[in-house]
């Protein structure tokens, strides 16, 4: 498929901004990882697509290097509380379904590929995986950035992409990593 082609689709989906880079030039640091131990989301150890059950950091850092490419997603939006957390995680639930929407389009298109999130899969509330089930999704159960210890900031630079929006405005990044 283009590069050209998925991006314009990234667009019409509502992101912000989309760029493709070839995965290698992805900075990855699992210094992140601690990030998620605080288990701040609440979904360490509880949802399939979080750690410790994602994988270990070398392990997702391969899974997005056994792929060429990724199509770098950006949403921004108006938040005026940093701290209105409902306001955050409603504004990260749009950004997935979007990433979602768009793996839809592109794999229907042919271009298979895999979904990294702005936050942890949310497709079943709470996760399978709390029932002692296997994954309902998995086709698209998808990880967050920081599971996948990216480090977001560079690939934002990288991408012309703006990571500080300025007072009242939150990015949001996600990847669908493809061949």
């Amino acid at each position: 498929m283009e590069q050209e082609k998925m991006i314009a689709y990234a667009i019409e989906e509502g992101f912000a901004a989309a760029a493709i880079v070839d995965t290698d030039k992805i900075v990855f640091d699992p210094a992140f990882r601690p990030y998620c131990a605080e288990n701040l989301c609440g979904q360490y150890g509880v949802n399939f697509s979080c750690p410790p059950d994602c994988g270990t950091p070398e392990e997702m850092k391969q899974r997005i290097l056994s792929h060429k490419k990724a199509l770098v997603l950006q949403t921004i939006w108006e938040i005026s509380d940093y701290s209105d957390m409902p306001a955050i995680k409603q504004a990260k639930a749009a950004h997935n379904a979007a990433e979602i929407r768009l793996a839809k389009h592109l794999r229907a298109e042919g271009c298979g590929g895999i979904i990294v999130g702005a936050s942890g899969c949310a497709l079943c509330s709470p996760c399978a995986k709390t029932r002692g089930e296997p994954c309902l999704f998995p086709e698209y159960c998808f990880s967050c950035m920081s599971a996948y210890c990216i480090f977001v900031k560079k690939l934002a630079d990288a991408c012309g992409m703006e990571y500080d929006c300025g007072d009242g405005l939150l990015a949001f990044f996600g990847m669908y990593v493809f061949d």
